[in-house]
């Protein structure tokens, strides 16, 4: 998740860029850059920094950039580290065009490659360096029919924001599977990917729809489809103070990042995941013939992601069939663990530089074991130590509690599991067929259960009062018990107990696996709640 910000209007756009930065900074910090279109020689100046807005803004105050054209991007890193290459803008080899993106490009590389057989020259690492060039490909004089030619090319998720120095009264947005608005003000227009950017010049924003691109002139904005269908603008009047639009009308930001729980999941499978079900991962490192030769399994996390791992054993286990142990990450070093190079360690953090996980990955290199990290930052210590990482592409999270950065967990772990169990053909094509459709499906289901807030909210506020909790259910759904803040996770504590053996019955007497009710009810005078509700 990133921030992006563009500007063309009659007032300086370095000042109001570098402005709006500050307010997108909770959409990605690790790297961030500005492109500013000087009218007067007829030049852009980019300038770039590998760390916080801050310093960005430092460099820029220095020697300010003149002109009435720009985009400004703040990065959280999905492809290619942090660094001040990396950091958008980018540009084409001419360096004619500027591009900011927020989003995965999932078929970037082969786009990449067919470019540079027809001699571009990249110079990032990045997915979204293939779009400037791309526009350059495809510009025969008319800029927006370059983009949209562009644009057609691309899958996965996307909001941007494109100028040209040969059209510099030109300001380009497009938008799919990522949010995109415009502010509409007085002879100046924005193209953001968050309302906070705008809402101190402008509260009229036209909100661009899926699939949707705006032209931006001096005349306003005109939108269109991607595929150049003209779309009749759709302008609202915001309501919000700055506080509240930064969380997104949320109060707070966990309930925030709770709400995006649907679009980690969904990030998280993008690209991956066929429809035949076959997964694959950017950067895993291990080879097929490598992953044949695991004989066992070892996972080490803390906090939070130390229940996620808990549920990867069960998904693990019950999909690939190979022995999974969880352990602390803080014990693991301190108690000679029985590994060797057949052993797989999985470290899970969301930081990436949790000092016990991180200690625990590097005792198991050491121990010559193969080592994959599961972590949500790009170029962390982590996964630079690992011979391979799954990133959870869920975007920065600032609430403490974590959110969906546990569900982004849980979804690469499946991932990794039907990998697992797909080099051993432990999964036959029917059940493979069943998991895919199931995860596909999930972001909708998660959604749902979001839709039911108020619901939630009565149950929370009805036993707030109660201090002890037990959690019943069968084998993963006991496990999510785990998750609950404030309740110690083990058998042998009164505060919350959790009992994986107890199920269900109907009057006939057995056991029902998933812990529903049987056809025939209840036997009377007995409640009988399931394990799904």
């Amino acid at each position: 998740m990133c921030g992006i910000i563009g500007y063309l209007g009659e007032r300086s756009a370095a000042p109001i860029i570098m402005d709006s930065l500050k307010r997108l900074e909770y959409r990605g910090y690790d790297s961030a850059g500005v492109a500013i279109f000087n009218e007067a020689d007829g030049q852009t100046s980019v300038v770039k920094s590998a760390a916080k807005v801050d310093t960005l803004v430092e460099r820029l105050t220095e020697e300010m950039p003149e002109g009435r054209l720009g985009i400004g991007h703040t990065r959280w890193a999905t492809h290619g580290r942090p660094t001040v290459i990396n950091a958008h803008p980018h540009t084409d080899c001419h360096k004619q065009v500027m591009v900011i993106h927020n989003g995965i490009i999932e078929n970037f590389a082969e786009l990449r490659r067919d470019l540079q057989a027809r001699g571009h020259v990249f110079i990032s690492e990045t997915d979204t360096e293939v779009v400037p060039h791309l526009i350059e490909e495809y510009d025969k004089g008319d800029l927006v029919a370059a983009v949209r030619e562009a644009l057609a090319k691309l899958r996965g998720a996307y909001a941007m924001a494109i100028f040209s120095q040969r059209d510099p009264d030109l300001l380009i947005g497009a938008r799919l599977n990522a949010p995109l608005v415009v502010g509409i003000g007085v002879k100046e227009w924005f193209v953001a990917s968050d309302i906070t950017a705008v809402i101190p010049y402008t509260k009229k924003v036209l909100l661009l729809g899926e699939g949707e691109m705006v032209s931006v002139s001096k005349l306003g904005p005109q939108v269109s489809t991607i595929g150049g269908v003209a779309v009749k603008p759709k302008v609202i009047e915001v309501k919000w103070d700055i506080s509240q639009a930064q969380k997104g009308g949320f109060p707070h930001f966990m309930a925030k990042e709770i709400n995006e729980a649907p679009e980690a999941v969904s990030n998280a499978l993008r690209g991956r995941l066929s429809d035949e079900g076959e997964v694959t991962f950017e950067e895993f490192g291990l080879t097929d013939r490598q992953l044949l030769k695991v004989h066992d399994i070892k996972m080490v996390a803390a906090g939070t992601s130390f229940y996620a791992a808990l549920l990867g054993k069960y998904i693990i286990e019950d999909l690939a069939r190979i022995p999974v142990e969880v352990e602390p990450a803080s014990e693991f070093r301190y108690r000679q663990p029985i590994i060797d190079q057949d052993t797989l360690v999985i470290g899970v953090s969301q930081s990436g530089e949790t000092a016990d996980t991180l200690a625990a990955i590097r005792e198991a290199r050491e121990r010559k074991a193969k080592v994959v990290s599961i972590t949500n930052v790009v170029g962390s210590s982590m996964a630079l130590e690992s011979d391979g990482v799954i990133y959870l592409h869920a975007g920065p999270e600032i609430g403490v509690a974590s959110t969906k950065t546990f569900i982004a967990h849980l979804t690469c772990l499946y991932l990794l599991g039907i990998r697992l169990a797909a080099v051993r053909h432990r999964l036959a094509p029917e059940r493979l067929r069943e998991l895919t459709a199931e995860l596909k499906a999930l972001p909708t289901a998660v959604q749902k259960v979001l839709d039911r807030a108020e619901a939630l909210q009565a149950l929370a506020r009805k036993y707030s009062g109660h201090r002890n909790f037990m959690y019943i259910g069968d084998l993963v759904p006991a496990r999510r018990g785990l998750r609950r803040r404030g309740v110690e996770a083990r058998t042998d504590r009164v505060a919350g107990q959790e009992f994986p053996g107890l199920r269900d019955r109907h009057p006939g007497g057995h056991a029902r696996e998933d812990g529903q009710q049987h056809p025939g009810g209840h036997r009377p005078g007995r409640p009988g709640a399931g394990a799904d509700q």
